[in-house]
């Protein structure tokens, strides 16, 4: 009877130990940035300060960076991400930039002198090309981020809305 009491503490015990250490931030942590990582738009665009929508999700996670630091999530990210977090809904901070409506990187084909540049800096390769050839944008790839557009030399990259054919003015 002592030996069944001894025993039965034994594993309650051991339990108890197993589902504290199930339930420790460590093993939460992942789980939250997953969590983070799918509220954020993706666009990969770094106006965060962080590499991209995984590398600020870890660190929202983390408790390193605030909720209001993606400008194409704008409002929206920030509401959703207070709900998860539990936290208070605070406004974007502009020193990341402002929310502008989504829009798609356009290369004028006819100004393209194939630098590649652009296809260098693209995060989701959205931007199809080779050396001294003309480049074209992948749409159904292409997040908005607008990191092609600053290398480009020719300044032939212009944002337009999704399903509009023409260059932007």
């Amino acid at each position: 009877m002592l030996l069944s009491l001894f025993v039965g503490l034994f594993f309650a015990i051991v339990g108890g130990l197993l589902l504290r250490i199930e339930n420790s931030s460590s093993h939460r942590e992942p789980i939250l940035t997953e969590l983070i990582d799918q509220l954020l738009p993706q666009t990969q665009c770094r106006e965060c300060s962080y590499d991209g929508c995984r590398p600020y999700a870890e660190a929202i996670s983390s408790g390193k960076a605030a909720i209001n630091q993606c400008p194409p999530g704008g409002e929206a990210t920030i509401d959703q991400l207070a709900k998860l977090l539990g936290r208070e809904v605070i406004p974007l901070n502009p020193d990341h930039g402002i929310h502008r409506p989504f829009r798609l990187a356009m290369i004028d084909e006819d100004q393209c002198i194939g630098c590649t540049k652009c296809i260098q800096v693209c995060p989701v390769d959205a931007i199809l090309g080779a050396g001294k050839q003309m480049h074209t944008v992948i749409t159904e790839y292409c997040t908005g981020c607008e990191l092609c557009i600053p290398p480009c030399p020719v300044d032939c990259i212009d944002m337009i809305p999704p399903g509009d054919n023409e260059r932007s003015a």
